[in-house]
């Protein structure tokens, strides 16, 4: 019971959840009409069908890779909080939320160096892909995190903290 009181307190999993739900029937109705048209008579219908067949396969790949990212995101940044490391979100905001830009690519320098200085530790990686996000940079953000996700992986893996 707690965890869908805790679920349904965070409208980011809530979304991810609902998205997840409707990906699933999509998939689920996908597959059906592709063994529909497989059994029918006309090459054309069972190319297709066998289509219909391949993308319930990459969605559900492309979920559970997603899912999986967003899983170890969070452990890191649960780390990190008990560590002490979480950057401080003290940048200034327009009136709708938005961070300033100027504001975050004036900050963006100490993290990049973090991140060279320190090229194997995650938490240096998991920092630098908070930045490039505030600096409105997503692409660099999420292949920064993929780093930091892949080192804290390996260090899961041998054990060490």
């Amino acid at each position: 019971m707690s965890f869908l009181k805790g679920l349904f307190s965070n409208k980011a999993k809530l979304g991810v959840l609902l998205v997840t739900i409707l990906l699933v029937f999509y998939m689920i109705v996908a597959g059906q009409r592709g063994i529909v048209l497989l059994g029918a008579p006309q090459l054309t219908a069972k190319a297709m069908g066998l289509a219909y067949l391949v993308l319930p396969v990459v969605g559900a790949w492309a979920l559970i890779r997603e899912l999986m990212f967003g899983m170890n995101t969070e452990k890191m940044a649960h780390r990190l909080a008990e560590e002490g490391g979480l950057p401080v979100d003290d940048l200034p905001r327009t009136p709708a939320g938005r961070i300033i830009r100027e504001a975050a690519d004036e900050q963006f320098p100490r993290w990049q160096a973090e991140a060279e200085a320190a090229p194997e530790d995650w938490r240096s990686w998991f920092r630098l892909s908070q930045a490039y996000d505030a600096s409105g940079d997503r692409t660099r953000a999420r292949r920064s995190m993929r780093q930091a996700v892949k080192l804290f992986q390996a260090e899961q893996a041998s054990g060490r903290s």
